[in-house]
């Protein structure tokens, strides 16, 4: 990695984290029972800002001597959506979040596990390019 772009992706890590912990802790909580709108709005746009986090932290803890294989954003892709799936199953069966939060736990955690996955590959995958190209 060069010198120059290592402090802007400590900023761009530090910073998605900060926004990320501000929408989950702070309007989640706020807007979760009675606007879905919003919360669906405040939950798509935390998820984006967790997904940067870990893509560059992918960046700055990879070193790829080659080009990595993909599979791990594969694999987080398929986790997250099978988890939003199975939450959205979950509404339909008649569970809703308001009634048993419990339920949602474990697709919750897939959720953010396919997204990190998807972030530490994509940043990694890029790293390597950047390497390759210099």
């Amino acid at each position: 990695m060069s010198a120059d772009r290592w402090p802007l992706l400590v900023v761009l890590l530090i910073s998605a984290s900060l926004v990320t912990l501000v929408i989950h802790l702070s309007f989640v909580p706020r807007y979760f029972p009675e606007d879905v709108f919003t919360t669906g709005l405040a939950l798509v746009s935390g998820w984006a800002t967790y997904t940067l986090a870990f893509y560059a932290a992918g960046r700055l803890g990879s070193k790829p001597a080659d080009l990595p294989s993909m599979r791990l954003a594969d694999i987080g892709i398929a986790l997250f959506l099978i988890s939003v799936l199975l939450a959205a199953a979950l509404d339909t069966f008649g569970f809703p979040p308001e009634a048993i939060l419990e339920a949602y736990v474990l697709p919750a955690i897939g959720v953010y596990i396919g997204l990190a996955l998807f972030g530490w590959s994509i940043g990694r995958r890029t790293e390597a390019i950047n390497e390759i190209v210099r």
